[in-house]
């Protein structure tokens, strides 16, 4: 090494002093952006061993932070799923325990509403049968519960107690086929009959005929005749009809089987009801179009009017303008002429005044018109002729009124206020009105 420098000295004592102009040279110059040449190739040639550096030591940092947080981490998530399940626990025993006062609270009302003595009692355990639909109730003897008492719910009856213990009771659900002789009445036919129990959460309606109407959806109700369910009590609702042998095969889904049983009451002492009229529901009724749609259009508030308001106000406007007060005339005044025709164009003044009728002006009081007295001289009355009796015969005839000469006339008295005519005209004469001073 040592003898090839000595060989290459000069060549690489030049290229020393070529490379120190170079440096000097860069860190003299500088580029556009103010920055030395020596400084920008410096940052260019450290940055990608710096970038590498960084990144080793970054990751080398992060394994072993997350190494020992995720340790924290993890004892910190399984202490919150615990407090989760804990709370999901809690809230689902408050909501069974809201559900349960509400129901105990409808219980409670509807026993205060009835007339009937009952007594609340909560389902703990059912039958092992797989056809029996039996259920235990936490009331037994203790408490007042016999054999054959009913048990029921706001929406229903549920069955009647099969056995009673001290502390239970054994209920016979209205759907068992051992469920036997509940008398009922529809609705709305009031068809009695008796409630039997079959499989698969329904029951049967028997011994109704053929001739008599149950129809579909009707509701049937306790008729009390079985002395265990009082009368009035909602059993179901028809679910099929048809006509039998002899008698129609009804079958009811009980509204007291639909949801889950939980609470019931126990009937102590049976007190009848009513049973509640049928309500038909209410039909769709046809309105017509609006009769007076520009009313309407132009946001007008006025009452629609109809045939016999508008002849009402025709009256109205020809008795106002011939100054007439219907039922406040006295008498002998000069009768309304309703023949008069209104002028359809006479606008209404300004205080809101009816339109102006067309024809002849209204008479003031004590004025006689001309036409009043022509109508008094020129058509005298007469009376019509009399009809003679019927003459037997062989009897004479006896002197009647229609043998002698008719008697003249009486003439007609004037109005109050009229100016009487000179003379009655001749027959076939002209009548001349008189003349008004």
């Amino acid at each position: 090494m040592e003898n090839l420098f000595n060989r290459y000295r000069n060549f690489t004592t030049l290229i020393l002093v070529l490379f120190a102009q170079l440096v000097l040279l860069a860190y003299q110059v500088k580029n556009n952006k103010d920055v030395p040449f020596l400084r920008f190739w410096t940052v260019s040639a450290v940055t990608p061993l710096a970038t590498v550096i960084e990144d080793i030591r970054s990751g080398v940092a992060g394994f072993f932070e997350n190494y020992f947080t995720l340790r924290d981490v993890r004892t910190e998530n399984k202490r919150m799923r615990d407090e989760l399940g804990r709370l999901k626990l809690e809230n689902h025993f408050l909501k069974t325990e809201l559900s349960s006062t509400e129901r105990a609270k409808s219980l409670a009302t509807f026993s205060a509403q009835s007339p009937s003595k009952m007594l609340a009692a909560r389902i703990i355990g059912t039958g092992t049968g797989a056809n029996n639909r039996v259920v235990f109730v936490d009331r037994g003897s203790a408490a007042g519960v016999q054999k054959g008492m009913g048990v029921v719910t706001p929406d229903g009856i549920v069955g009647k107690v099969l056995a009673a213990f001290p502390t239970s009771a054994q209920v016979l659900l209205v759907t068992d086929p051992g469920f036997l002789g509940a008398g009922v009445i529809s609705q709305k036919n009031h068809v009695r009959g008796v409630l039997k129990g079959l499989n698969y959460g329904r029951c049967k309606v028997d011994y109704v005929e053929n001739e008599q109407k149950v129809d579909m959806g009707e509701l049937f109700y306790t008729s009390g005749d079985d002395r265990v369910f009082p009368k009035g009590m909602p059993v179901g609702k028809v679910t099929a009809v048809r006509d039998g042998s002899t008698v129609k095969d009804i079958f009811v889904s009980p509204t007291a089987l639909e949801d889950s049983l939980e609470d019931v009451l126990i009937i102590l002492e049976g007190v009848n009801q009513a049973v509640p009229d049928h309500q038909e529901p209410a039909k769709p009724i046809y309105l017509g179009p609006d009769p007076n749609p520009e009313a309407q259009n132009s946001g007008s508030t006025a009452p629609l009017e109809t045939a016999a308001d508008k002849v009402m106000d025709r009256y109205k406007d020809i008795g106002a303008q011939q100054n007439h007060k219907y039922g406040l005339n006295p008498s002998g005044s000069r009768p309304i002429d309703f023949n008069i025709k209104l002028n359809p164009e006479a606008a209404k003044g300004p205080d809101g005044a009816r339109p102006v009728v067309t024809g002849k002006p209204a008479p003031a009081p004590g004025e006689v018109l001309e036409s009043d007295v022509t109508e008094e001289v020129a058509q005298p009355a007469t009376p019509p002729p009399a009809v003679p009796p019927a003459v037997k015969p062989g009897a004479n005839p006896a002197p009647t009124q229609t043998n002698r000469p008719a008697a003249p006339a009486a003439p007609i008295p004037p109005r109050p206020g009229a100016v009487p005519p000179a003379a009655a005209p001749r027959p076939g004469a002209a009548t001349v009105p008189p003349q008004h001073e």
